[in-house]
């Protein structure tokens, strides 16, 4: 990989797991007896890179305490968000502020990453800096998708996501994009998604298919059915 950092999304409320959430964050939910968290990291750890940043809000002490007794053999640093939650779009740009490098790639830890999603995620790499792109999602059929409820957002003509009544393709929470993107934002409470409907209007968001299932832990009937499976 030529990206070095990654980055992981840990500081939301998951209410929709509530009441589980009240007392455990998301991220530190378990599956298969490893929580959504280690199965991010592994997943990172087995792309060689070795840098991660995590940005944390809600219960951020449970997550410090995890990493600190886990000891995980990588470089890996805690950015909270502050004294309030600053969305995904906020939350990615706080912790890019404290890097050097200009490109990353993102994580939400809500899926069930697996060792198969690596050749997808190291295509779309090469397709990024290939196109010069600034952003590139990895999307999913709803077809593949374990949560028959999830709908897609998107439609991929050549690799260029379009919003149309194509819409089959679902963000799976990993992406990767350009330091550059947030020139003219502050830190604060917003949602990556203003960043991509402006690269939608001028067709420079990218997207990249993975032909893997699909398994995201939407709410707490997806979480009982994933744990049956």
């Amino acid at each position: 990989m030529k990206i070095k950092t990654a980055l992981i999304l840990c500081a939301g409320y998951g209410k929709r797991l509530n009441p589980i959430t009240l007392k455990i964050p998301k991220p530190l939910l378990e599956i298969n007896e490893i929580t959504l968290l280690e199965n991010c990291i592994n997943l990172i750890h087995s792309l060689g890179i070795n840098k991660i940043l995590i940005n944390t809000f809600y219960l951020s002490e449970k997550i410090e305490q995890f990493l600190k007794d886990k000891k995980f053999n990588l470089e890996i640093k805690i950015i909270n968000d502050g004294s309030e939650i600053l969305n995904t779009g906020g939350g990615i740009l706080n912790m890019i502020n404290s890097s050097n490098e200009t490109d990353f790639i993102t994580f939400n830890p809500d899926t069930l990453w697996n060792e198969n999603y690596k050749k997808y995620i190291k295509d779309m790499e090469k397709f990024y800096f290939l196109n010069k792109a600034k952003n590139i999602l990895l999307l999913a059929n709803e077809k593949l998708s374990f949560d028959k409820n999830l709908k897609g957002d998107f439609n991929l003509k050549k690799n260029i996501i379009k919003k149309d009544e194509l819409n089959r393709l679902i963000y799976t929470g990993c992406q990767i994009l350009s330091k550059s993107l947030f020139t003219s934002y502050e830190v604060g409470n917003f949602s990556i998604s203003n960043i991509w409907n402006k690269l939608i209007n001028k067709d420079e968001l990218y997207g990249f298919e993975s032909l893997e299932d699909f398994r995201h832990l939407t709410d707490l009937n997806i979480y009982k059915q994933l744990l049956k499976n």
